[in-house]
Formats: structure tokens, sequence, C-alpha cells
């Protein structure tokens, strides 16, 4: 039963009204809420006369006093106002306009939206945690055509005097539909620590989907041994229905955090194609993702059933996108329809058109747009009326924007040095290790793959050292390598085996030049041996010294950077970023309350994660999909991901002591590791002065049960497969917790960042990253016409072991969207504030992050100093692009810069 109005001892009255007489103000009774019993109903009294004292005091008005027949005063009174924000929907639909129409009247009937305040402290007599009564907002109904994306309402209460701090504020909304909540704010005279403040940012259920109350907790950081008596039980009940109870499909208003492997990737009711392996498990070893509990397929029932676009896939209601971010993400699957749908359909009517005809023909996407780029006819067009629709419609929708990679020079992709500054300052800048053992050595099995040693021999190489012995090279720290021949080489016999589809495990060593460049000296091509005992097909191939060596150099760079591009999005990219946080961002919701400081520090770096590897999951990572069907490993996509796992990069710096950041860099000049130091030393510096403000000794971080659990967890559930690994770090002390959360911050912004918002500015230009190839090189002794063919047209043949248009096309649409900033990005270092509420009433904690603001400023800052130091060879010069990728700040768009909190595209 609901109160408005407002004397505590009026509230605590269960009585059956009397008649309405002279000096009562208007009594009317409120519909029940879910689990109220029938019968006795308390009153919501809209105004009290001088009487309510007198009921309040009476022996017969049900009011428990001190004791039989003996009076009391009644308890000083206090009045505190709470305002709510509410965000409203920028569209509705139709459905959604009656829906609203609807809860105006419900509200004006009584079924409307139900506070409570919650103090800190517990009732003394009863040992329960003080509340206020419930109390209506009143103007809802009143709002409703009001103006503006948000709408501020009002709740007014009386609690007694005694009543201390509201800690926490549970919300019933008896409406008919969600309303997104974004903050509260409580204010009065009475209340000893001024306006206490509630970070919502939540959508609140119907109480018909969802019959429970929402609760939400002030700003305040909690560690669960200073949790305040009132508040001990709510933080319990709040984590324990957040874990749900692992049974049930999900419906999408749930708030259930669980965890499942990834066996919705195939689906193998659509025929045998479409089976994929389970990733996660002793048999594949692989990070948990959020669990939906939708029912196996027909066909396997260890497989879970897929839920195809455009229906949604599950994910807790409050880590869906909100409307900013969905209308950008749905505007870019608008331009990638366009984009793709088109040469569909142009390849269907033309078998001609399937192959770029020249490189102009490439240009041309970027020029003229998708209709004039392969010369159709009209009368083609108008075989098509949607395409002509479109165009009519969205002419400028059909053309490609032209990628950063080509805006300075649009042939620096086709030099060498290039080819090598990329795998520093590229999109893949992670991979590139020092060579310290001659020749490179594999680590698969012998018996299987034939020799474990490198074909590259010291003559391949001695005449790019510049005069140095390879050993001499090698000392120096001179000699580097991206070594791709273990991750591939299991899988080539599949991925060549499909229609379509060529590659090679390569090797390329880089020598560092005295100007602090790289160059590329050799490069190996290996393919696995047709029989046990058979020796290992391989090429090495050098710098080039005639024409037909050169377009054979080309080619080869082509098939190193095929490699790479899978690699990128697999491993680097999907698996050590997306993959590697989900099971981090679930155990933190699954334990660590809302409260707790340490979640407080993570929650801006998990926004929309979950959401993103849904749709990842649905239309990226699929059977088929996007990165199925436009890079090289195709069908075992999942496969070369999964064996990586296990493996870690193993980066080109070492310890020293004497350098800025504790670490010298062997390639001096780096734009990625150099830039990403600068933001790894500000995230830590941060960390480590918010972890000394709650976690003094070791004590505190072992005794902290949340803690503890939310990592072990994290590790032997969400990680479970490698839990026994021996490079999983403690978390024993201070510093070892400021090393871990360090390490997940940056993995959430700066890292990926650097790997994401570069794929169309830098990777939008087919022949300088293709994704996937569809020809080895041409062999005389293999096939004597296709090199004959390829002597007599190298330029054709080129483009031809490049991806055709549908696919070149459908690529770019698809990373052109991957590399787009949303409007409502929330930055590296930008404000914290949530809803204008502060996100911690630590004032401490807020200066710690007001310089750590200033220390990610200052780092743009000599970003952007670098890019413009000519002595910075790989980011700048003549045609050379600026590395930005770590610049913390962007506009919407697709910049090539910017490092946003989270994972969230």
């Amino acid at each position: 039963m609901e109160l408005t109005g407002l004397t505590r001892a009026a509230a605590a009255a269960t009585v059956t009204p009397p008649a309405p007489r002279r000096g009562w103000g208007e009594l009317r009774f409120a519909p029940l809420l879910p689990g109220e019993r029938h019968g006795r109903r308390k009153v919501v009294v809209a105004a009290i006369s001088e009487e309510v004292p007198r009921l309040a005091a009476s022996p017969s008005s049900g009011i428990k006093g001190g004791g039989a027949g003996e009076r009391r005063p009644a308890p000083e009174k206090v009045a505190l106002r709470a305002a709510l924000t509410v965000r409203r929907k920028q569209k509705e639909d139709i459905k959604e306009a009656v829906a609203g129409h609807l809860d105006a009247l419900w509200d004006m009937v009584g079924r409307n939206v139900v506070l409570e305040l919650i103090s800190t402290k517990i009732h003394p007599r009863t040992k329960k945690p003080m509340q206020s009564g419930r109390v209506s907002i009143k103007d809802w109904c009143q709002k409703r055509g009001a103006k503006g994306d948000h709408v501020v309402y009002t709740a007014e209460f009386t609690v007694d005097a005694d009543f201390g701090e509201p800690g926490a504020i549970a919300v019933a909304n008896r409406h008919n539909r969600e309303f997104f909540l974004e903050s509260i704010v409580v204010e009065g005279g009475g209340l000893p620590c001024g306006p206490v403040h509630f970070a919502c940012n939540s959508w609140v259920q119907s109480t018909r989907e969802l019959p429970t109350k929402r609760v939400f907790f002030s700003n305040k950081p909690y560690l669960p041994s200073e949790t305040p008596p009132g508040l001990r039980e709510l933080r319990e009940k709040e984590l324990k229905d957040l874990r749900g109870d692992g049974t049930g499909v999900r419906k999408l208003s749930d708030r259930i955090y669980d965890y499942a492997t990834y066996n919705d990737l195939g689906n193998p009711d659509k025929g045998k194609e479409f089976i994929r392996p389970i990733l996660g498990g002793e048999k594949i070893p692989y990070p948990r993702r959020c669990r939906t509990g939708r029912p196996p397929t027909d066909t396997n029932m260890l497989a879970e059933s897929r839920v195809e676009k455009p229906h949604p896939i599950y994910v807790p209601r409050d880590e869906a996108f909100e409307e900013l971010k969905q209308g950008a993400f749905s505007s870019g699957r608008l331009r990638a329809v366009l984009h793709t749908l088109i040469p569909s359909l142009i390849a269907s009517i033309s078998a001609e058109t399937h192959n770029f005809q020249g490189f102009h023909h490439i240009d041309n996407l970027y020029k003229e747009g998708l209709r004039l780029k392969l010369g159709l006819q009209e009368h083609l067009f108008q075989k098509i009326p949607l395409v002509q629709k479109i165009q009519e419609s969205s002419e400028g929708m059909l053309r490609y924007d032209t990628p950063s990679i080509l805006s300075k020079d649009k042939f620096a992709w086709l030099r060498d040095d290039e080819f090598a500054r990329q795998a520093v300052a590229g999109i893949n800048p992670v991979n590139i290790e020092r060579l310290q053992v001659f020749p490179p050595v594999s680590k698969l099995d012998p018996a299987i793959y034939g020799p474990p040693e490198s074909s590259i021999t010291e003559t391949h190489i001695a005449g790019h050292l510049n005069g140095l012995t390879v050993q001499q090279a090698m000392d120096e720290a001179k000699l580097f390598i991206v070594d791709y021949h273990d991750a591939y080489l299991p899988f080539l016999d599949r991925i060549n085996a499909i229609d379509g589809r060529k590659a090679y495990a390569t090797r390329t060593i880089f020598f560092l030049t005295e100007a602090g460049t790289l160059k590329p000296i050799a490069i190996e091509l290996s393919l696995p041996r047709a029989k046990p005992g058979e020796p290992r097909p391989s090429k090495v191939l050098t710098p080039p010294y005639d024409a037909t060596s050169n377009w054979l150099w080309m080619l080869a760079k082509a098939h190193v950077s095929s490699n790479d591009a899978g690699v990128h999005q697999l491993v680097n990219h999907w698996l050590r970023t997306h993959a590697t946080m989900e099971p981090f961002i679930l155990a933190a919701h699954r334990h660590m309350s809302a409260m707790h400081p340490i979640f407080k520090l993570l929650h801006p770096h998990m926004r929309y994660t979950l959401e993103i590897n849904a749709l990842a999951r649905q239309s990226l990572i699929n059977a088929d999909g996007v990165i199925e069907s436009c890079f090289t490993p195709g069908p075992v996509s999942g496969e070369i991901s999964a064996a990586y796992y296990r493996n870690h990069w193993r980066g080109v710096a070492v310890e020293d002591a004497t350098q800025p950041h504790g670490v010298r860099l062997l390639i001096e000049d780096y734009p990625y590791a150099n830039d990403g130091l600068l933001l790894w030393s500000a995230i830590r510096s941060w960390v480590e002065s918010y972890v000394q403000l709650y976690y003094p000794d070791a004590g505190t971080v072992q005794c902290d049960l949340e803690l503890q659990g939310w990592y072990h967890e994290s590790i032997h559930v969400g990680h479970g497969d490698l839990r026994h690994a021996p490079w999983w770090p403690p978390l024993s002390t201070p510093a070892d917790l400021a090393s871990i959360l360090t390490t997940l911050v940056w993995l959430a912004s700066a890292q990926h960042a650097a790997l994401n918002f570069g794929q169309y500015p830098l990777g939008g230009y087919v022949p300088n990253r293709p994704p996937l190839m569809r020809r080895l090189l041409p062999d005389l002794e293999r096939d004597a016409a296709e090199y004959a063919a390829f002597l007599a047209d190298p330029h054709r043949f080129f483009l031809n072991a490049m991806p055709g248009v549908l696919e070149a096309t459908k690529f770019m649409a698809v990373v052109d969207t991957l590399s787009t900033h949303s409007p409502d990005e929330e930055y590296l270092g930008e404000g914290r504030d949530e809803g204008g509420v502060p996100w911690t009433a630590d004032e401490a904690a807020v200066a710690a992050h007001g310089m750590f603001a200033a220390d990610v400023r200052r780092a743009e800052e000599t970003i952007e100093r670098r890019n413009a130091d000519h002595g910075r060879k790989n980011r700048c010069g003549a045609g050379v692009l600026p590395y930005e990728l770590l610049a913390p700040s962007s506009p919407p768009g697709v910049t090539c810069r910017g490092v946003p909190n989270s994972i969230s595209i």
C-alpha cells in the first residue's frame, strides 16, 4: 500500500479506513503491488489534518507505541524531495506511442511509478532497513507531452528525523512499458550529508514483466565489509538476482549474467556446410560468452539454436545499445546493405564483372561510385527497380569514401618501406618480434608437419644486412620477424580446398636500418607436405631485381598481408579484446555490487561490449558470416582463433628502469608502442592511485569476498579451459590488483582502439591489404600454362589473385561500419559523470580521475608533436600518414583516431 502524504505515524497505520468525515483529507486506495495481500490495505493519504497525530497516538489506531496504553509523542518529521531524470526515446513507433498514452491513462487511475527510500540504517527494534512510505510520482501524466530528450519528475517524502542517509531507492514501474531511468537526486534539509545522488542509467521494467522492484544504490562506494547495515541484505540480493539460477530461456527484458560456450556459431539444421565446432571446453579451449538459454538445434543437441537478424539476440537489458548508438549502428548496417546488395545483384547478372578489370576500376569505387565502376549499361539497372530506386534516393551512399591510405600518396602501398612501416604503424602492429634464432624454428609436431627449421638461409639475406653477419644483426637487435607459419600451416589443406581461396603459411624477416625504419629482406611461403616423409613445399623470396621478380615479390607481400589480416581480425582484435574481456564483464556484474569501488572503476570500460559481441556471433564470426566470407581462413576461422588462445605476444621491448615508462623499445620509432606506452602509463598511474584509496594493504584485498569472487570466477569459469595456466597473475596485494585492472582497462580502451578504428582508413584499399587471396604464386613446374599467363599479363594475374568485386565491396562496407565512432562515444579521460550525477561520492577518487584526464590530454599533445617530428620517419614524411589511432579524442564517424573507454564496435 502506498502513501502520498506524509507522517510516519500515518504511514505505519494499517486500518480499514473509516467513512469520510469532517477534518480528514481525501482518502483513496492504490492498486495492489505484486506481493501485497488482499484484505486490509494501507491508506494513501493526499492530505492529513490535525487529527492525524491523535490517530497515530491512539491505542486503537493500530499503530504500535512503546507499550500497552502508553501514549508517546509522534516522532519529528523531515521532508525529502526526489527528482528523477527519465530519458525519452527520440523516436517511437505506433505501438510505443499507443502504449505511452495508455500509461498516461493508467497513471491517472493509480497504476503509477512508486518509489521507496531505504536508509543506510536499520530500525533498532525490527533490525530491518529503515524505509520511507511508498510514494507515487504525481506529474507523469501531465509531463507526457513535454518537449526535450529528458523529463524530470518529482516525488515528495516525509520521514522520521532519525531516518539517516538514504542509501538505496526502490522503484516499482506499474505502467505497461519500460522506461529509462537516468538518475535520481534526493534532497532535503534533514539529510546529514547533503543531496544524495543515484546514477541509475537503467531500464526499469513494468511489474507485469518483472514483478520485483528495482533497487538503485547511491553513488557512495562501499567495500563489502564497510556496507552500512541497512544495505547489506539488499546488496546480496541484487547480486543473487543478477546471477540467476542458470536455467531457462532468457527474455530480452532480463538482467541476468551467466556463461555459455560458443556453441551458436554454426547452424547444423541448415546443412552440413554450416556445422561448426563448439569453441570452449577441453577439446577446443576458448573464453565463455553470455548465456542466452536458447534451445538446442534439431540435429545437434549440443549446438544452440540461432537467432538470425533482424531479430535481436539476448544480452542483459542494460547492456543493449542506447538509442544514439543503435541509430548509428543501424545506419552503418543500412550502408552495408546498399554496398553489398548491389554488387550481389550485379555479379549475378554479369559474370564478366566478377573480377576487377584494372586498378582504375578499384579507384572508381571512391570516385564515380558503384554504378559507374563496372561500366554497366543503363538498361541493366532498369531491370532492377530496387537498385534504380536506391540510386535515385541514395546517390551518395553508393560511393565509398577514399581510405586514408590513399590520401597522401596513392602509390605508397607498392613500396617495401611502406609494407614494413605498416608492421609498426598499421592496423595490426602487435605481431612483429625480435628474431633471436636463425633460421626460425616451428613449434609444430615435426612428425606431422616436417622439419621445424625455416627454409630461409643466410645466403638469402646476407646481402641485405649492411655488412653484418646474421649473428651480428641478431645480437644488435637488427632483425625482426612476423611469423604466421604455425598459425596457418595446420589449416592450409582445408583452406586451399575452398573454391576461390588460396593461402600460404608465411614468415617475413625485416632489417632495422640506420635510419630507424624497417625493410623486408625475405618472405617464406610454405605449404603442407602432401605425404609424410616428403619435403615441405616452401618458397623463399627476396627483394626484386627485375620485372618478373618484382611481380612475384608483390604477390608474396599480398599473401603476407592476407595472413596478417586474418590473424588481426580473428586473434588480436576479436579474441584478445572482445572475447577475452567478456568473462571479466560477466563476472563483474555477478560478483561485484554497483556500490563496489572496483565496479565503479571498471563500469565505463564494460559499456556495450556484451551487445557488440552478441551481434558479432549473429553476423560476423558465425558460419558463412562476414569474417568467413571475407577473410582467407573461411570456415576454419574459429579454429584458428582458438588455436591462438594459448599464445601470447612477446613484444619488442625490454625492461629498463632508466626509461620513462620502465621499458626500452628495440625499435625506437615504433608509433603504436611509443603512443601505447603513454596511455599505458596514464592508465597505470590512475588505477594505482584509485586502488590505494580503498586497499591500504594485502589484507584488505584478500578479505574482499566480492573482489576475490570476481577474479576467481573470471579465471576458473570465464576462462576455465586455461584456468591452470601458470601465467595468470595472483590477486593478493594492492599491486596485484592495480596490475590486473590496468591490463583490463588497457585492453578495453587503447588496445582495442589501435586494432579497430583503422580498419577502413588503412585497409579499405584492398590491394594494399587483401583480406583473402584467390591464387598461389605462379609456378612453372606446377602449371606451365598459368605461368605463361602470368608472364603475358602480370597486372591481370595480380588483380585476379585479389578478392573479386563482390568480396571486396562487401569487406569494405563492413570495415567501414566497424571503423565508425558513434555520436554517444565516451572517450578515455573524459568526464565520468553519469546523467549529470557524479559517478562517485568519493572526492578523492574524483580528484584522482581529474589527474588521469590531465595525463591523457598531455598524451594527446605529445602524439600531435610526434606526428610533426621529421625525425620519426614512420609517422612523418613525404606521403607518410601520421599515426593517430591512439590519439584519445575524436569526432563521430570514420576518423582513424580516438580511444573509447570500451569495446563498443
